[in-house]
């Protein structure tokens, strides 16, 4: 075992004086490891997300961030060779237990990705399609309020409204990312996992995702994966941070940023590491 793995102690075992605003918990994770074949590349991961709040996982590249975010709906499944250890829980079901539906879960737990997706469809298939592939909508018109609703959700539908058959690819980087949140709004999910979502973004349609994950917060519970402390620290309630696989610390953002209990958080946050 090298010196660093020595040094390094559970986050759960990290006592911090609990937050009297915070949300009670409704996704757990208890001791989660992740393997890409013979290599590791979790450890251990146990920790409590607040329902609607926004919580930021932040560190290094190769982190384990990225990774652990993909566990929380099952995207590791897609990868060859990929194994998922310990346990993740929504309202106290396993996420893992060999009966659930996995696609009933990604409709629960809604992903926007690092890089604009949008369907090779007009605006409205885009937001249409999950609701259609659910069974959703038993009309015409529930199919359009969805659409409607979801864009109106995401801040969109004001600038798209004329425009609702023409393609998605053809809106600009920002707008883009904001239809695919709206094509994950429109399912219903409960949790928004949410891979950089900014990181391809001008510094307007960054400003612009930010606000309305802070407006998003209020019926939906978000996790964010960011290369930006000052993103973290804008839009998150609780920040974890990651380093070399492991969960090195997390709790309330402002305590984090201003109070870090491990050297290795205080060094990222100054930029000694990174």
């Amino acid at each position: 075992m090298s010196a660093t793995e020595t040094q390094a102690s559970p986050v759960h075992q990290t006592v911090r004086t609990p937050d009297p605003n915070a949300h009670p918990a409704r996704l757990k994770a208890d001791a989660v490891s992740v393997f890409y074949g013979e290599k590791q590349a979790l450890f251990d991961v146990s920790i409590d997300l607040p329902e609607k709040s926004v919580s930021a996982f932040i560190g290094p590249s190769g982190c384990g961030k990225s990774t652990f975010l993909r566990c929380i709906n099952r995207m590791n499944d897609t990868i060859e060779g990929a194994r998922v250890a310990g346990k993740i829980t929504l309202d106290d079901h396993n996420l893992y237990d060999q009966s659930l539906d996995v696609v009933e879960l990604r409709a629960r737990i809604g992903m926007v990705f690092q890089k604009p997706n949008p369907f090779p469809k007009s605006i409205f298939e885009n937001v249409a399609y999950g609701p259609k592939i659910h069974g959703l909508a038993r009309s015409k018109a529930d199919l359009e309020e969805i659409v409607i609703t979801s864009l109106q959700k995401a801040g969109l539908f004001e600038e798209v409204k004329d425009r609702l058959h023409q393609p998605g690819t053809g809106l600009s980087g920002g707008q883009q990312q904001r239809l695919c949140i709206a094509r994950a709004i429109a399912v219903g999910p409960e949790v928004i996992l949410m891979d950089e979502p900014c990181s391809a973004l001008d510094p307007i349609a960054t400003a612009i995702i930010e606000e309305l994950i802070d407006e998003l917060r209020s019926n939906y519970t978000i996790i964010i994966v960011t290369h930006s402390m000052q993103q973290a620290a804008r839009v998150s309630q609780k920040t974890a941070f990651f380093h070399l696989g492991k969960l090195i610390e997390e709790g309330p953002t402002e305590e984090i940023f201003t109070n870090p209990r491990e050297k290795r958080t205080q060094d990222y946050i100054t930029g000694r590491i990174g």
